[in-house]
């Protein structure tokens, strides 16, 4: 096929029209993650005995003083946007990725800094400290398996903010 203006114009008319009546990709493989705490006491847990972090519990969820939730626990494989939004009205948070432990065991926690060792958890990537109101996004190429979102400002994974989401072969 000789490729004349004429042509190049309709193949692109039916590339648009395609497009636009398909789902994206992206947008299917969307992740809607909230960063959230309960007001600037929230730090004021700290240090009392009540860790939360994934496999440390001395506590109830519900006791949570911070938080990560995401509007879907399961999505496929595949590329994943994770759009996180700091809910906080006056702590910066973060959020990180990482795979969940195959043996069941904790993250690994420093407790002088009260921060996961990034490296040793398997960072997949991050949203770094984001402000109160800010948003970031971190888009990956994700495999079957269990992850962990979790913030790591120093002692705000103690206070239970982490949530865990299922990757879907």
């Amino acid at each position: 096929m000789k490729i004349t203006r004429r042509n190049l114009l309709v193949l692109l008319s039916g590339m648009v029209a395609t497009s636009a009546s398909t789902p994206s990709f992206a947008a299917a493989n969307v992740v809607n993650v909230s960063l959230w705490d309960k007001g600037p006491n929230s730090m004021d847990m700290l240090g009392k005995g009540k860790m939360m972090g994934m496999g440390m519990m001395a506590g109830g969820m519900k006791m949570a003083m911070m938080g990560i939730t995401t509007d879907v626990k399961k999505i496929p494989a595949g590329n994943v946007t994770f759009e996180a939004t700091n809910d906080s009205k006056d702590i910066i948070h973060e959020m990180v990725l990482a795979p969940v432990p195959a043996d069941g065991k904790p993250l690994p926690y420093d407790t002088e800094t009260e921060r996961v060792k990034e490296e040793l958890a398997g960072n997949l990537g991050e949203v770094s400290e984001l402000d109160p109101g800010q948003k970031g996004a971190l888009r990956v190429e994700m495999k079957p398996g269990k992850y962990i979102l979790y913030c790591n400002i120093p002692g705000h994974y103690a206070l239970g903010m982490w949530t865990t989401i299922n990757v879907t072969g």
